[in-house]
């Protein structure tokens, strides 16, 4: 039986931060430097009565419409997020809720940036157990709230935003050929919010040392991306008997534009189609692959029958790559 994407969808704020606005917010971000050491121009930043599971639910209506698939008739919501609305309860729940998805159960994924391709994952495990399931496969993540705009080289990165699919049986020869999911525990002091866990909770302490911020080791990530993704995501082709010049569209997690550039050549993918949202919404967490993908799908740009690879990575450190043959 072959799952694969029935429809996308995407959410961005309508707030726009350019680099010359946020030299206001980061007052040592040279506009220039930011452009020519990322690639990115602007990002979205949400509105202050928006949280994860607005944006979430914006997205997943999107999706909704172009799979013409109903909100009544989802039975599963796997929801990505690592700046969820709040601890508890799953901010999946609160978009079942928003958008009337009232028969489906939900669950939410915290893999970081490459969250989006765990629930594809998970949503591919669940129709191979109940063949005419629908899931709604969400990513959504509101980055400007945990970012310390004193630290320049992760506050000039991140963005507010949110992507959806409907996945769901398709036709035999279309849809998810594979997928591998990888995470690295031993790298987990490369990208962390150190404290309002049970280990470090919430107090004013923590506040005042700046413990609820995003944190980032550039480095460390940039040569983990380096050494890690390239070889996982040969794997997965050669597995499959595939070469990277049989890729057709390569939709990476949109982390920074110099950094793609970097993998694109290490992974030996001059030939393909590598779709960039990064220079428009920035990093969107999790949410940057989807809404990458939404972006590819509504400018027409994937064809019937071509092979499309995702690839997410992020904190933890976690990786997953999903290999898909695409279909109308």
């Amino acid at each position: 039986m072959a799952v694969g994407i029935l429809g996308t969808g995407s959410y961005l704020p309508t707030r726009v931060v350019t680099n010359v606005d946020l030299l206001a917010l980061v007052p040592d971000a040279d506009p220039e430097w930011v452009s020519r050491k990322t690639m990115i121009e602007a990002r979205r930043f949400a509105a202050p009565d928006e949280a994860a599971s607005d944006l979430a639910a914006n997205a997943a209506r999107a999706a909704l419409e172009r799979a013409g698939v109903t909100a009544a008739e989802i039975d599963y919501i796997v929801l990505s997020t690592s700046t969820g609305d709040s601890p508890q309860p799953p901010t999946s729940n609160l978009v079942q809720n928003a958008i009337g998805a009232s028969r489906a159960a939900c669950m939410d994924v915290n893999a970081v940036c490459a969250g989006f391709v765990f629930a594809l994952g998970v949503a591919n495990g669940l129709i191979a157990t109940n063949p005419d399931a629908l899931v709604l496969v969400i990513a959504s993540d509101i980055y400007s709230r945990i970012l310390d705009f004193g630290d320049r080289r992760t506050a000039v990165l991140f963005g507010d935003g949110a992507g959806a699919a409907v996945v769901g049986r398709v036709a035999d020869g279309y849809g998810i050929v594979d997928l591998d999911l990888a995470s690295r525990g031993d790298a987990n002091d490369l990208i962390y919010v150190k404290g309002g866990g049970s280990r470090l909770p919430a107090s004013p302490q923590t506040v005042a040392d700046g413990d609820h911020y995003f944190r980032m080791n550039g480095r460390g990530v940039r040569d983990f991306v380096a050494t890690a993704v390239p070889p996982a995501l040969d794997a997965l082709l050669r597995r499959n008997e595939l070469k990277a010049e049989d890729v057709d569209h390569f939709v990476p997690h949109q982390a920074n534009g110099m950094m793609l550039q970097e993998l694109v050549e290490s992974a030996g993918f001059q030939n393909a189609h590598t779709h960039l949202t990064l220079p428009w919404y920035g990093n969107v967490g999790s949410a940057s692959l989807p809404v990458t993908l939404d972006d590819a799908a509504r400018n027409g740009s994937l064809r019937d029958g071509e092979v499309v690879l995702l690839a997410g990575f992020g904190g933890g450190m976690s990786m997953g790559a999903c290999l898909l043959r695409w279909g109308r």
